[in-house]
């Protein structure tokens, strides 16, 4: 009975040791994420967050039927020191807080301005617009711009910017 015990303890830590041996080789020499990663990623964005305001250009746009909030909201961003271009009304309606519209060269800001909104904003990724504006449509539902710390504390919610689906990290 001795023999016999011994025998399977030595066959099953054989087959363990074997299997072991096996899962190593197959994880090192896996190539087939790179070959996804490589294949998943139409384009290179940036993750980046400005280290300031005045990095970041924005446009305003009005997506409400009242007249002068696009202005109203740029004086406002303006104010806190980001570049501003003119602002604009938008060609329809937004029946939300705001819509982030922006390309690869902004993922990372635009993730600092949706913390402006609280995290309620709506963001449009394009991998078409080399632009680096940032255009914010301002729909009916928005009150006001979030405070310094607000936005501090809705940024550590938002987390860190992470690359829309089919991109990857510059």
């Amino acid at each position: 009975m001795k023999d016999t015990r011994s025998r399977a303890y030595r066959v099953i830590g054989a087959m363990a040791a074997g299997a072991a041996a096996v899962s190593i080789v197959a994880v090192v020499r896996d190539t087939q994420s790179a070959a996804m990663a490589s294949e998943s990623c139409s384009a290179r964005v940036n993750l980046t967050l400005p280290d300031g305001p005045a990095q970041v250009k924005l446009r305003v746009l009005n997506g409400t039927k009242t007249p002068g909030v696009a202005e109203r909201v740029s004086g406002d961003f303006e104010n806190r020191g980001f570049t501003m271009q003119e602002p604009a009304k938008n060609k329809t309606k937004v029946d939300q807080v705001a819509v982030i519209k922006f390309g690869s060269k902004t993922v990372g800001a635009a993730q600092w301005i949706r913390a402006f909104f609280l995290g309620q904003a709506e963001t449009q990724f394009s991998a078409a617009r080399t632009s680096d504006v940032i255009d914010v449509v301002i729909g009916s539902r928005y009150r006001q711009l979030a405070t310094f710390t607000e936005v501090n504390q809705s940024l550590a919610q938002l987390g860190e910017p992470t690359p829309p689906p089919g991109t990857c990290a510059a």
